[in-house]
Order: structure tokens, then sequence, then C-alpha cells
């Protein structure tokens, strides 16, 4: 289907660009790009993608307070939830929450 082929494409191209060394990525919003609240699952091939093209510079943020989200106000917690969908990896995502920011920010 041509939507499918549209996500494919871009997919690839947020991995090729994550792929630069001097790129970071921060996974969070998904209703900037889906309406299939709550639990968008259409954003977790897209995070998943990131992730895996550049571990060590992809950081996550709850966007709190939502000022994308016009239609339908998020639960911080079940956004918080997805990360666990997006990075199962229970030391990538230590990585995503603190290892990384942590270089990013200089903490």
């Amino acid at each position: 289907e041509e939507r499918d082929e549209v996500r494919r494409i871009l997919i690839a191209l947020g991995q090729r660009l994550v792929s630069r060394d001097n790129c970071w990525a921060k996974i969070m919003g998904p209703y900037f790009i889906s309406k299939n609240a709550p639990l968008y699952p259409e954003v977790t091939p897209l995070a998943r993608a990131l992730v895996a093209a550049a571990p060590e510079r992809i950081v996550w943020g709850s966007d709190w307070p939502h000022p994308g989200a016009r239609a339908l106000m998020p639960e911080d917690h079940v956004l918080a939830d997805l990360l666990a969908e997006w990075v199962p990896d229970e030391a990538q995502r230590r990585r995503v929450l603190v290892d990384n920011p942590a270089r990013l920010y200089g903490f």
C-alpha cells in the first residue's frame, strides 16, 4: 500500500539522518505523527528504527505539557510506558534515559 511505502521511506530517511555522528534524536510526542491514541502503534517501528540506527545518540522526553496535543491530551504515564515498547532492552533504555542525555547535555 502507498501509505506503508511512505512510512518505509520516512523510517529509512530518519535512520540515515541519525546515523550521522553529529545528529541526535529525541523520541517523544507520538501524537505529532499519529492519531491512534493512546498507544500510537505505528510510531513503534519508527522509534525502534531510530534507536537501532544510533543507540548512542537517542534521548527520550515526555514533551510535557504537550503543546502539540490539540485534540486529545495524552496521559503521561501511558507515554512513559510506551518507552518500554519502543526500547525493549533494559540496558538500552538506560542509555536513552540516563547515559545519552548526560553526554548530550553535559551532566
